[in-house]
């Protein structure tokens, strides 16, 4: 593993193991995005989001651009959760105004029968980033790194793209479960080997997005996504550099399951924000961290009002004591956010944060 600076704010890294911090923890799902608008300008320079998430420097610059804005304790390598069925050689592109879309998607048993666990080499540009970030970050904050997980990777190698009602992927999981599963399989050990290098590399906590996991019916959710979920974290590497590297594992859509998600092997739960969060401390007895959960739409409502979301999603998760809290929104950042918007969210759960936590 390189060496890098020692850190110097490690309180994200406490709260999701559930250790004593001075405040709150803060960083946002998708907070290197489209509402920055040195962002923007980064992506015209590159020319293209394939471009500027293949050239190391690019996704250096972009992860590094919120928190020269913004006092965020953590930051998350730009990247996409696509990048390993398009190494896969599934054809990645992202078209203008149509988001991710696969040129070569599973929709037969032969498609499937080809797919195989992706030589890294291929994903190497992503391993260099994080390396390159953790130098440039200079012991700032930590580096997070992430992954989709094999269910939600599946439903776009299946559809092709997004969809609104995943009957592809699901007519497959009906009619020919035994295909879904093999895809679903080669997914996790891809994202095992995908996720420890990373954190190989130097990323010190890793991220699951479950983000479709929601569109499961109960039983099936256990068996389709649940499951393969549990086969990724049972593949990773947990310590490196003798200190634990935490886990937080979203399935947007999941409240139901909060319990099973709690006992899959994660240190920390991502919440969206239909979660009340004092009910799902007590639904985990305080046995995982929790992340979340403020609604991104709150961030539209005006200074007071995003002032007083703020503080009541830290009061709903209530005295810290034994437990984790990472405060974060309850999906990913609205690409039409106002970046003013951000930093008075920022002022305020680091704040009113740190008075809850007795820090005057």
């Amino acid at each position: 593993m390189p060496s890098f600076p020692p850190l110097k704010n490690d309180v994200l890294l406490r709260a999701l193991l559930r250790e004593s911090v001075p405040y709150t923890p803060l960083w946002l799902m998708r907070q290197a995005g489209r509402y920055l608008p040195e962002y923007n300008q980064t992506r015209a320079r590159a020319g293209s989001f394939m471009a500027m998430a293949q050239n190391p420097e690019l996704a250096c610059e972009v992860t590094l651009q919120p928190l020269l804005r913004y006092p965020l304790d953590a930051a998350i390598l730009f990247s996409d959760i696509l990048t390993v069925p398009h190494a896969m050689g599934l054809g990645l592109q992202f078209l203008p105004g149509e988001g991710p879309r696969f040129s070569s998607p599973l929709r037969s048993a032969a498609d499937v029968a080809r797919l195989a666990v992706p030589d890294m080499a291929e994903l190497r540009y992503v391993f260099d980033a994080v390396a390159l970030i953790r130098r440039e970050l200079d012991g700032k904050v930590p580096l997070i790194g992430f992954a989709g997980s094999p269910w939600t990777i599946a439903c776009y190698m299946v559809e092709g793209q997004g969809s609104d009602d995943y009957r592809l992927v699901k007519g497959m999981m009906y009619s020919s479960p035994q295909l879904l599963h093999r895809v679903l399989d080669i997914n996790a050990r891809a994202t095992v080997e995908y996720l420890n290098r990373q954190s190989e590399a130097g990323a010190q906590a890793l991220m699951l997005f479950d983000s479709w996991g929601g569109v499961l019916a109960d039983g099936l959710f256990q068996e389709f996504s649940l499951a393969y979920t549990r086969q990724v974290l049972e593949g990773l590497v947990r310590e490196r550099d003798g200190r634990r590297v935490p886990v937080i594992v979203f399935t947007k859509g999941g409240g139901a399951w909060l319990e099973q998600i709690a006992a899959c092997g994660c240190d920390a739960v991502g919440l969206d924000w239909t979660v009340n969060l004092a009910q799902a401390r007590r639904r985990t007895a305080d046995r995982v961290a929790l992340q979340g959960n403020l609604d991104p739409m709150a961030l539209f409502g005006g200074e007071p009002a995003i002032r007083q979301q703020a503080r009541r999603v830290l009061d709903d998760f209530g005295p810290v004591g034994a437990g984790g809290h990472v405060f974060n929104l309850g999906h990913g950042i609205s690409r039409h956010t106002s970046p003013e918007a951000v930093a008075t969210l920022v002022d305020e759960v680091r704040g009113y944060s740190a008075a809850l936590h007795g820090v005057a």
